[in-house]
């Protein structure tokens, strides 16, 4: 779904960060008659301590941008640590389409001096820097570069509501700041922030809304209503808001999961609670178990019972769940796993992104145990991923590997509400008697296997069982050489059939040329922009993601030979050889030496200016 791009940014050459576009009067909810200048997106950067509530004042940014038909993509860190630290939240918005969260921030808001010191370097020159004049010390040198607004807002703030609040009040009083400076709707934002804490009554709501009002009614020309959001041409009156995690919940619920069995752990955790709360709503139930093993197993036991299950963690817990995953894969039970990537090894970064779980997902366990892998690329794809991933795993009888990232699981995006009612599922397990059943049946014209859920009467009496011992078509152990050759080929025969119906990826860019990029989850929306961008200055780049990772989609080769060069863009390391582990499994599919890495290990996203300068550094 392309939609049109973006027109009209700030003129980067005004020192003041004005607009060389239509300015019109701004303030229609405060009265004000300043000038407010048209512009079509912002990139705002909020940076302050964890504790300081920076990430609500984002959340509640983009779920406005979705109510008020406007295009959105958030960008958070925080610290690993459960003490705290430095954090910060960026959102990019405005009435075009929007593929990544910013190179850089068109507004910095720094509550304390490390957040003006350690992040004023992303911020565009002639930009604006908003300040807590209680906390930040401007430097003089940065005076000339950047426009800087102080205010005292922690001890406005306390003026607003008191001093015993102060510390959970000023990142709504920001928020106001923020809604004066854009001219954004007043009574939306007030109803979104009564939608946030109406469930803690009112002696939460009230301070909550009288910090807001007071930052948004702070009166100061330097601040109120600089800046208005020009209205997209594009209908977005259907959009809905949320994270990648949430969309991959509600994915999973729309599929028809109604059970599931976990162990919290950071990304992942979001996923695990949103269905704990939801899934009973459905009929369904989510379970949180005593440690990943007892969590896989138990999802794997849903499958066998009929059910089509799921189970997640992040990189480490994945670790833990690949034994019983074997069994899933011997014992041919539905199941999908949910992998949310953070950086590793071991511990590694747990609040930081990586890309670097795709060899678990493809080949973790031992034996030969093929799976089904699947890489969602943004918010709107977490939820058509995992209701794919549901399809996938129902068909085939097999295990499936839902791939995301930190990076995705964490931000916010506005699209296109789901038709729910032409693609919701119910798999209510069937009961319904069988002549005869033979689940691991070798005739099979896909190889998929097909249970019967236990409680089925099988008319003959021959009833199967699943074991993680190699069995004959009844699920009977068998120590058989030509069974074992055969079970193994019909193993992997159902990846190879799935093979021949998945789509063949779309190009963005020219259809030929020098460059391909190929890329994969949150890595997608960086690389096409880069694309964009490259066409803007008259250079030609192209690119592909890849959803479908084991099997990949044929028809890959066809567009590769269009290309002299292909970079895959992947966050983890180049390895011994020089390429990541996408291009590895590329390469040792197609037996390609153009297929070369661009990699980075930084635990940070990729940006668009980062991925074009890498290119012309491998090209050159």
């Amino acid at each position: 779904r392309r939609r049109s791009r973006f027109r009209g940014r700030f003129d980067r050459n005004n020192p003041f960060f004005s607009m060389s576009q239509t300015a019109v009067t701004g303030g229609g909810d405060s009265g004000s008659s300043s000038q407010a200048s048209r512009i079509s997106e912002a990139v705002i950067r909020i940076a302050g301590n964890s504790q300081d509530g920076i990430q609500s004042i984002g959340g509640f940014l983009a779920r406005l941008a979705g109510r008020s038909e406007q295009e959105v993509m958030t960008m958070m860190t925080i610290p690993s640590t459960i003490s705290g630290g430095p954090s910060i939240f960026q959102v990019r918005l405005g009435s075009g389409e929007v593929l990544s969260a910013g190179d850089q921030a068109d507004v910095l808001l720094a509550f304390y001096n490390h957040s003006y010191e350690g992040h004023i370097g992303n911020l565009r020159e002639g930009g604006i820097v908003v300040y807590d004049s209680d906390h930040v010390d401007p430097n003089e040198e940065w005076l000339v570069k950047y426009r800087h607004i102080g205010i005292a807002i922690s001890s406005l703030t306390v003026e607003a509501i008191g001093g015993t609040t102060r510390d959970k009040g000023k990142n709504i009083f920001a928020l106001g700041l923020i809604g004066r400076m854009f001219n954004l709707n007043l009574e939306k934002l007030e109803g979104l922030i009564n939608e946030r804490f109406a469930a803690k009554g009112e002696s939460v709501v009230k301070p909550a809304m009288d910090a807001f009002q007071a930052g948004y009614r702070y009166h100061s020309d330097d601040i109120s209503n600089l800046f208005e959001f020009s209205i997209s041409d594009v209908d977005r009156t259907n959009q809905v808001v949320m994270s990648g995690n949430e969309a991959i919940g509600y994915g999973l619920i729309a599929a028809g999961v109604r059970f599931g069995a976990a162990y919290p752990i950071t990304p992942w955790s979001d996923i695990m609670e949103m269905l704990r709360r939801e899934l009973p709503k459905y009929g369904g139930a989510f379970i949180q178990c005593e440690d990943e093993i007892a969590a896989v197993s138990m999802a794997i036991g849903a499958g066998y019972a009929g059910r089509v299950s799921v189970t997640g963690s992040s990189g480490p817990g994945i670790s833990l769940k690949t034994e019983a995953i074997g069994w899933a894969v011997m014992a041919e039970v539905p199941l999908v796993v949910v992998d949310i990537q953070r950086g590793g090894p071991s511990t590694g970064l747990p609040t930081n992104v990586e890309q670097s779980d795709l060899n678990i997902a493809c080949f973790g366990g031992h034996g030969d145990s093929p799976r089904v892998v699947l890489a969602a690329s943004d918010v709107e794809d977490c939820f058509y991923t995992a209701m794919e991933a549901v399809d996938i795993a129902r068909r085939y009888s097999v295990p499936v590997m839902l791939l995301s990232d930190q990076a995705i699981a964490t931000r916010i995006e506005a699209f296109e509400e789901p038709k729910l009612k032409e693609i919701c599922q119910d798999l209510s397990p069937d009961l319904t008697p069988v002549p005869t059943h033979k689940p691991y049946d070798l005739e099979s014209e896909t190889g998929a296997s097909h249970h019967r859920p236990p409680g089925t009467r099988i008319e003959d009496g021959r009833y199967p069982v699943a074991t993680g011992l190699e069995h004959d078509e009844w699920g009977h152990p068998t120590s058989s050489p030509d069974l074992h050759d055969a079970m193994t080929k019909k193993r992997r025969n159902k990846i190879h059939f799935l093979s021949k119906e998945l789509p063949v990826p779309e190009i963005h860019g020219a259809d030929s040329g020098e460059v391909l990029l190929v890329g994969w989850g949150s890595t997608t929306g960086p690389l096409y922009e880069a694309v964009d961008k490259s066409l803007e200055k008259g250079e030609f780049l192209s690119a592909i993601k890849i959803r479908h990772i084991n099997p990949l989609p044929n028809g890959l080769e066809d567009i590769f030979s269009k290309f002299k060069k292909i970079y895959v863009v992947e966050m983890n390391d180049g390895g011994v050889h020089g390429y990541g582990q996408l291009a590895g499994l590329l390469r040792a599919r197609f037996a390609d030496p153009r297929i070369q890495g661009i990699n980075k290990t930084d635990a940070l996203r990729w940006k668009v200016w980062e991925i074009i300068d890498r290119v012309k550094e491998v090209s050159a």
